[in-house]
């Protein structure tokens, strides 16, 4: 349900702190074609050094970190970002930094990409502007992607969308498809951006569905009353629809990437 008008949104920095571990488990990684793309589109090489605004627990810097890049985790949950030291501290050109999209900390033109996976929905667009034009080289660029989750396709899709409208605190005000190609477009204008779009899935169980939903901000917590209804819910959703004890969630992995100037 929406949030109920001069109702103050929870910060979003810290919306997900008791939902790290379902996180770790069940939120989807990146098409490792991303990369490809972007060696191919704008030159990525290893010696590039990424920014990642919002990191998170590690998904996205990881697809970075494998391709040979030094990357700086910028998340200002302290419980998000030690998962990501945790999955890839061992990493010597990993480090992970206590800041926001809006003051990431890092010096001037101390980055030739600039990423935010999953997050930009979060940010104060006009401020994370200025950031990056603080912190990018000369010629550097800003990635922006999402893990699309689809809505329809399959009577499992249809439902679980069902399920999130009727139990989610407030999905339909924090869904980052509120950005819409119109706010990107006017985030990268007027240099413009380019945009690819991958498929990509992942096959759960019950137990990895149940973290899949959990991990979700809008999700209710274990002691809001609609936390019982809503696994119910999951539940016989899950039962009806599986397939030899499986479920496909289906994504369409957005890529956008763009100069500032």
């Amino acid at each position: 349900m929406p949030v109920p008008l001069g109702m103050r949104m929870p910060d979003p920095t810290k919306r997900f702190s008791n939902r790290v571990a379902d996180y770790v488990k069940a939120r989807p990684g990146y098409p490792p074609k991303i990369i490809a793309t972007l060696r191919e589109r704008i030159g990525l090489s290893p010696a590039w050094r990424v920014a990642d605004i919002g990191a998170g627990t590690g998904i996205s810097a990881k697809l970075f970190v494998d391709s040979g890049n030094s990357v700086t985790a910028i998340e200002p949950n302290s419980a998000m970002r030690d998962a990501s030291v945790k999955m890839l501290g061992h990493h010597a050109g990993f480090s992970a930094v206590d800041g926001t999209a809006e003051h990431t900390t890092l010096p001037d033109q101390s980055a030739r990409l600039v990423v935010a996976a999953q997050a930009f929905h979060w940010f104060d667009r006009a401020a994370f502007r200025r950031e990056c034009e603080r912190i990018l080289e000369p010629g550097g660029y800003v990635v922006l992607m999402w893990n699309d989750r689809q809505t329809k396709g399959s009577i499992f899709l249809d439902r679980y969308e069902q399920l999130l409208e009727e139990f989610g605190t407030d999905y339909k005000s924090v869904n980052h498809r509120n950005v819409g190609d119109e706010g990107v477009s006017a985030f990268f204008s007027p240099a413009g951006c380019e945009c690819e779009v991958f498929p990509s899935a992942q096959r759960f169980d019950y137990d990895g569905l149940k973290s899949r939903l959990l991990s979700s901000s809008y999700a209710p917590a274990a002691d809001d009353p609609r936390s019982g209804p809503m696994l119910d819910a999951l539940r016989k959703l899950f039962d009806e629809t599986q397939r030899n004890g499986t479920i496909d969630m289906t994504y369409q992995t957005q890529l956008y990437w763009g100069q500032l100037s």
